[in-house]
Order: C-alpha cells, then sequence, then structure tokens
C-alpha cells in the first residue's frame, strides 16, 4: 500500500507537461530587477510562511548561497517552509538549524547527507522529507506536481542583462543542468552572483530570472570535489574495476558505438580508468559518456575515445574547463538527463552504467540511501535513473568493508529496484540477476570469470563477519523513497541508534 504524505507535499496519479514555451521563454521585453542587499531581496519576492523554495547543487560542498538564505529565513522568523534541493551537503548547516527550530518544515531532495540528513534521520522535521531521483525531480517540477514558490539559483556568473553561465566567474562549476526546471517553472527567481560580465554564452536566460543579487562569493569551486569523486588506489578495488571490465568485454559492450556512464565512487571511477585504457589499446570510439562528468571521462573524450559528453552535473575541475572550451562536451538538464515522461531521455540511450551499493539483496535491490541502522547517508540522484534506462546495469563493491557486508537478505531502503540491475562485480564473485539465465551460462562456458550466486555471496560474507545484527527502526516516517516515476517505493523510518 503507498504511503500517501501530508501536506504540503502531495502525490497525483498523473499529468500534461508544460513546455518551456508555455512558461518563461516567451515574456517579451522583460527586465531582471536588480537589488542592492538581503533586505531589498527579501521586501522584493514577500517570502511568506507555507512557501516553497528551492536551490540546486552544482556547487556540492562549496556552495554558500542556501546557508546565504537560510540564515535570512531565520532571522525574519518564517515557519513552515518547504526546501526542495536538488541535493543537500555537509557545509549546509544552516538549513539543519532551520529544521530543528521549525522553521523548515519539509526537504524535498534527490540526496542527502551531512547535518540535515542527521536531523532528519532523528525524526525532527514536522513533515516526512521526499528523497527523490534527479529525473524524477524534473518530472515532478514540470508536471507542477512540486511547486516552486521561489527558485534561488546561485549563479557563478551573469551579464548586466540577467542571463546566467555556469561556465565563467569566481565560482565557475560548469553545467547548471538541475537549476533548469526550477529557472522555467518556478513562480519567481531570485539569481544570486559574485561575478558580473559579459558572456560567451549562458545556460539560463534572462527571461527565466525575475531578480538579481550581487554579494561577495556564491561558495568554493574546489568543494565540487569531494571524498565520493576519487579515484580508489585500494588494490582490491582495482581488481573488482579490472574484473568489470573484463564482464563489459564477455557481453559484448566494449565496441564502437558504446554509450557510457559511471558513478563517482573510487571503484566507479577506477572502472572508468581501466576502460580507458581498453579503448585505447583496441582503437574503440565510443559515442558518448554522460551523466556527472569527471576527469577521467575528459580524458577519454579528449583522446577521442568517445565522440561526446552529455554534462548534467560536473564533478571536478576538470570538467568544469572542459565544458568551457569543448563544443561537443553539452551541458543539459535533468529532464534532458533523466525525466522517464522526456522521450529523448539520455539515460534510456545508455548502455552501460557502473554505480556504487550500501546495501544489495538476494532480489537484487540496491540501497544508496540509508546505513543499516536507517540513518540516511546519502540518495538516489542518478542511480535508479540510470539503472533503469541503460541497457545492463552492474553494481562494483568490495564485498565486505569495516566488517560489513555490501549483499545482505533485505536491502534496509530500497533506492534502485533489482529487477533493473543486472550485474553485482565483487572481489569474491560476479552475480549476475537470474533473469539473464542464458548469459550466465555462457559467461561460465566461455569466460575465467567467477560467476556465482547472490546466496553465495551472502554466505560468503557471512562466514567472514558473522551474521549481522538487525537494527529496528522506529515507527515515526521521516522520509519518503520516490521513484522516478513519482511512485513511493519505500519508506524510511526514524533511527533507533543515536546519532
Amino acid at each position: 500500500m503507498r504511503y500517501e504524505p501530508k501536506l504540503p507535499y502531495q502525490y497525483i496519479e498523473s499529468y500534461e507537461p508544460r513546455t518551456y514555451q508555455e512558461n518563461k521563454t516567451s515574456r517579451v521585453n522583460h527586465e531582471v530587477r536588480k537589488v542592492e542587499d538581503m533586505d531589498q531581496l527579501f521586501d522584493m519576492i514577500q517570502l511568506k510562511d507555507g512557501m516553497t523554495i528551492s536551490f540546486h547543487h552544482h556547487l556540492r560542498n562549496g556552495d554558500a548561497v542556501m546557508n546565504l538564505i537560510m540564515d535570512e529565513i531565520i532571522k525574519r522568523n518564517l515557519r513552515d517552509i518547504t526546501v526542495a534541493a536538488s541535493s543537500v551537503f555537509p557545509i549546509h548547516t544552516s538549513l539543519a538549524t532551520a529544521i530543528e527550530r521549525g522553521v523548515v518544515t519539509q526537504v524535498v531532495a534527490a540526496y542527502m547527507s551531512g547535518a540535515v540528513a542527521d536531523v532528519v534521520s532523528k525524526g525532527k522535521c514536522l513533515y516526512p522529507c521526499v528523497m527523490q531521483t534527479h529525473g524524477g525531480r524534473a518530472l515532478s517540477i514540470e508536471s507542477g506536481k512540486l511547486k516552486i514558490d521561489v527558485a534561488f539559483i546561485a549563479s557563478p556568473a551573469m551579464d548586466k542583462s540577467g542571463n546566467i553561465s555556469g561556465r565563467q566567474g569566481k565560482a565557475a562549476c560548469g553545467s547548471l543542468g538541475y537549476a533548469i526546471a526550477d529557472a522555467h517553472y518556478a513562480e519567481m527567481v531570485v539569481a544570486i552572483t559574485d561575478t558580473i560580465e559579459p558572456l560567451n554564452a549562458f545556460d539560463i536566460p534572462k527571461e527565466c530570472v525575475d531578480v538579481m543579487l550581487h554579494v561577495d562569493s556564491i561558495g568554493d569551486p574546489k568543494g565540487i570535489v569531494s571524498g565520493t569523486t576519487r579515484i580508489t588506489k585500494d588494490p582490491v578495488g582495482l581488481a573488482i574495476a579490472k574484473r568489470t571490465i573484463e564482464l563489459m568485454d564477455a557481453v559484448g559492450y566494449i565496441k564502437d558505438g558504446l554509450s557510457f556512464q559511471t558513478g563517482a565512487g573510487g571503484i566507479s571511477l577506477a572502472v572508468a580508468a581501466q576502460l580507458h585504457q581498453k579503448l585505447s589499446q583496441n582503437k574503440i570510439k565510443g559515442s558518448f559518456a554522460s551523466g556527472g562528468i569527471t576527469g577521467y571521462l575528459v580524458d577519454m573524450f579528449e583522446e577521442g575515445l568517445f565522440e561526446k559528453l552529455y554534462d548534467v552535473q560536473c564533478f571536478d575541475l576538470a570538467a568544469v574547463a572542459s565544458i568551457q572550451k569543448n563544443e561537443n562536451h553539452f551541458a543539459i538538464s535533468a529532464s534532458q538527463y533523466g525525466n522517464p515522461y522526456n522521450p529523448k531521455n539520455i539515460v534510456d540511450q545508455l548502455d552501460v552504467v557502473i554505480l556504487g551499493a550500501s546495501e544489495i539483496d538476494l532480489n537484487f535491490n540496491v540501497n544508496v540511501t540509508t546505513g543499516f541502522d536507517h540513518r540516511i547517508l546519502g540518495g538516489s540522484g542518478g542511480h535508479a535513473d540510470t539503472a533503469f534506462g541503460s541497457k545492463f546495469a552492474i553494481i562494483v563493491s568490495k564485498l565486505v568493508s569495516s566488517r560489513i557486508s555490501v549483499v545482505v537478505d533485505q536491502v534496509t531502503t530500497i533506492t534502485t529496484p533489482g529487477q533493473t540491475i543486472d550485474a553485482l562485480v565483487t572481489d569474491y564473485g560476479i552475480a549476475i540477476h537470474p533473469r539473464h539465465s542464458e548469459l550466465i551460462e555462457q559467461l561460465k562456458k566461455t569466460t575465467r570469470l567467477s560467476v556465482v550466486s547472490m546466496k553465495e555471496l551472502l554466505d560468503t560474507a557471512n562466514e567472514l563477519c558473522g551474521l549481522p545484527q538487525s537494527v529496528l527502526p522506529q515507527e515515526k516516517i521521516v522520509a519518503l523513497m520516490e521513484y522516478r516515476d513519482l511512485s513511493v517505493i519505500d519508506v524510511i523510518r526514524q533511527s533507533e541508534i543515536p546519532l
């Protein structure tokens, strides 16, 4: 039975998507209003109790804009605010404070970590929060399910007319893909920038912007890179990456025209590095790489190993530099990336995606949202989008880390349904989803790959670690897990363990 969330966030069964042309880009002779300071901004936008505001996360853990706005909202003692942020990072401490004080009563996001995740896990948010996918977020905004009253867009560079670019400025972050839907559909759009200069190109046109504010700093671009966007140096992780490339080759996907995406985890990035070597050695040219773009994908692209990059988010500064100069490095919106109702979305054109997991169960369901203790640690982002859209979705992980098995009887939280996962590659063998019975037999007969069942991996993990102790959550539902089609596929209950 589907859990029906309370107001202000309501579930709808279907929708007719609005086009951008029906929205703001058709505004004739539109002028962006300029304000001098925060007082003038808030006097102009007339933010009220009960409204929904949004933020994007392209500066990741270097973003300063959300804290800037949340501090002002707290100071003005506004109440019952919903924050629709594409993702939330540890730097966003002011949002955590606003939740604890009852200023913010709901958060809608595709990823959540740090202090905000902690206070939500403790049950301190009045309404259940909503964990979306990146494609689902775009769908919810375009459908009108998620109505944004005011969108605050951290704008790395703007021209005097109010056009926005993510590719210039002191805090250049590259693609602004997750802010596009907000810019087109929010009732009011506030652009906050620390750089006003002529633009070579823009990502968001001035017709979508209502107000602009110049500040000293919108954040630190060095925060774009985090611990989740660095390649592993662990020999075990590198061996898993090598085995993953062997699997891709055996299944027949390392060929001309390959379309590919990898996550930003250490082993996933190691797969990208080893794919680079394989494509180069065999003179194979892929069609495109997509998603959150890293320097590893940029290197392959610049060597001609991929024809195009489709970039919804730059994961490091090498990707930012590439999108500034390479014409076939395309910035795309979250809707173009993963909206399931967008017929040309990129994830549906993927051959292979490499993803991580905090848990995967006997039915291949994957959890990247919570720990075994039900504490929120992350979120789907594009995980569920790409697993559904790609022809072959591979999870890569060490079987055991810190005496905790990645394979479990049943995941704590379903982030990505098992029917959309094709394989798990570990240091103790490769599990292929049982629906691929012919492939399993083929791999056993024609390769030296160690193909095992998920049950065998679980048994091995239990031998290494012992049987895991189950942790029961409390009854209170603190968040809903929303799938990419906006259906609720699971709930997160309040963590029982002190955080």
